[in-house]
């Protein structure tokens, strides 16, 4: 059972422990077929937090690709791009979709997109890709598959107004690094749903930093696996949740392979009327994978009224030979100290709410490691408190 710390002021916030194991979480196995999935009611545990209605269709078929996204990837030199069918070998390496949207995604695309790090090419510059929505409904489907001992960084920008499926995968060789950002910064009418895996080499080393603010729904799945002993993954996540907006990010650490090492931290900040943050964390140990050692956190900063948060983290162990395994969640509003420590010493109090919020995603937005985009976010940030103050 997991432990959950619950806001202590009412029903803006709400932090669930969890119910159900790993295995019960999804109704149907792994598939490409669209048909191995059932139209979902709402009911499902996968789906039960998820405002289906506002998914515009792409739950059910009724969503018919009609275009209207802009694409644009800028990769150093030695990387290779390539537009492929459906039958490429290269896809679903690093798994298959675990719901019918992501399978909806897959049957729906035009052509996929392969993006390849030669072995041994350490990239001094990253991989970008933005995506921006001219409106429409669009599937997609990119897969970034790193040789052994390579190193990149990857940046997957999303802007605009769309309503998108797609799946995207990262395939690591031994030895490698990669680190993926991925930004949700849509238009406040857009629908996102993406499911992202990765699957990590003998020794390779995988972080993920998922930013999201805009959208209307935004849903996200980020699932890693391990191809050998001894890789490591970093889950890292930042998201603001304005009025009205659904922001939901369902991970799953799959630990299936010896001496391999996970760390998830997830922060969140909410405000506004029927604000709601979703987050599930799940983590799998099993049976063969002897020497774990695995953390996971999520933190949500509550600053207005009329917001919810739904917190679930789960640890499901099947051996006891691990290094180490924990998590933790908490929900709450900001801390009384902190605000009247700033404003005694002649901080206004948006300015001091400012740099409270900013401490607290601080940590993350490190993780990201480019200058610019660091920026950018931070300018985000204040970007948001400025129109809760207004």
């Amino acid at each position: 059972m997991a432990e959950a710390q619950t806001n202590p002021a009412g029903n803006t916030a709400i932090a669930v422990a969890a119910e159900s194991t790993v295995a019960t979480r999804m109704s149907a196995p792994p598939s490409f077929d669209v048909a191995d999935f059932p139209v979902p009611h709402g009911r499902e545990e996968e789906w039960r937090f998820t405002p289906l209605a506002r998914l515009r269709g792409l739950h059910d078929g009724s969503a018919e690709a009609s275009g209207g996204l802009k694409a644009e990837i800028s990769a150093p030199e030695g990387v290779t791009v390539e537009a492929v069918g459906r039958d490429d070998a290269r896809l679903g390496r690093a798994g298959k979709p675990v719901d019918r949207v992501a399978a909806q995604a897959f049957s729906s695309f035009e052509k996929a997109t392969v993006v390849t790090v030669p072995k041994e090419a350490v990239l001094q510059e990253p991989i970008r890709v933005g995506l921006h929505g001219e409106g429409g409904v669009s599937y997609g489907h990119t897969v970034f598959e790193l040789g052994a001992f390579a190193e990149a960084v990857v940046v997957i920008d999303h802007t605009g107004d769309a309503v998108r499926a797609a799946n995207v995968e990262f395939v690591l060789g031994d030895n490698a690094k990669l680190t993926v950002v991925s930004v949700q910064d849509w238009a406040d009418t857009a629908v996102h749903c993406s499911q992202h895996n990765a699957l990590v080499g003998r020794d390779a080393s995988f972080k993920s930093v998922v930013v999201t603010f805009g959208g209307d729904v935004v849903r996200l799945h980020p699932r890693v696996s391990y191809a050998g002993p001894g890789g490591e993954a970093e889950l890292y996540g930042l998201y603001f949740t304005d009025d009205g907006q659904h922001q939901e990010h369902r991970l799953l650490v799959d630990h299936d392979a010896p001496h391999c090492r996970s760390n998830v931290a997830y922060k969140g900040a909410l405000q506004g009327q029927d604000a709601h943050a979703v987050w599930i964390g799940d983590v799998l140990i099993r049976k063969a994978a002897e020497g774990t050692d695995t953390y996971e956190l999520n933190r949500n900063l509550v600053l207005t009224d009329g917001a919810r948060v739904d917190s679930v983290p789960n640890l499901e162990i099947e051996t006891g030979e691990i290094q180490g395994a924990g998590h933790a969640s908490a929900t709450g509003r900001f801390e009384d100290e902190q605000l009247f420590y700033l404003m005694s010493r002649g901080v206004p109090a948006d300015e001091a709410r400012r740099l409270v919020v900013r401490g607290f995603f601080a940590e993350l937005v490190q993780q990201i490691g480019l200058p610019d985009l660091q920026e950018r976010l931070l300018a985000k940030i204040d970007e948001e408190l400025e129109a809760s103050v207004a």
